[in-house]
């Protein structure tokens, strides 16, 4: 489909297309990461910015995926439970803990980096060529980064 640069039909296209993509890509990496880690998508990613990001809090990870404290907080819960990470005391506010991987969590997500890069390329490359990719990406980034500047969608809970 053909997308005009102006009107609603156009947008609603366009977000259709949107939503689609990711949650293609999204379920055919969760397939493959459980197939072959024993994971799922989210806890995959939950994995990678903790290694990104060691000491973060749940409230951290909340608000990086845009979903619930709550949720968020079963979701670490799950993953401690499984060996991959752990909460220590937060000393700077006893009330919170601070997340980070374990050794085996840091390999899993080694070896589940691995499946999904490649995974990941096979989707993306074998449709988009470079271009188009790069023009993709720089379009969902300023999106993304403007509807969190305007904290637009983040969740109340």
């Amino acid at each position: 489909m053909a997308y005009k640069s102006t009107g609603v039909a156009d947008l609603q296209n366009f977000f259709a297309d949107l939503v689609r993509c990711e949650t293609r890509l999204y379920n055919a990496l969760n397939d493959r990461l459980r197939e072959r880690h024993g994971i799922v998508t989210s806890q995959f990613e939950f994995l990678r910015f903790l290694r990104r990001h060691p000491g973060a809090r749940v409230a951290d990870l909340a608000a990086e995926f845009a979903i619930g404290v709550g949720a968020t907080s079963k979701s670490a819960d799950r993953l401690e439970k499984r060996g991959w990470i752990v909460r220590q005391t937060n000393p700077a506010d006893r009330r919170s803990s601070l997340l980070a991987l374990t050794d085996d969590g840091s390999q899993l997500l080694d070896a589940a980096e691995t499946t999904f890069a490649a995974g990941l390329s096979e989707l993306v490359e074998g449709t988009l060529d470079q271009s188009a990719t790069a023009a993709a990406a720089k379009a969902l980034h300023q999106l993304r980064s403007a509807l969190e500047r305007n904290q637009v969608g983040t969740p109340t809970g």
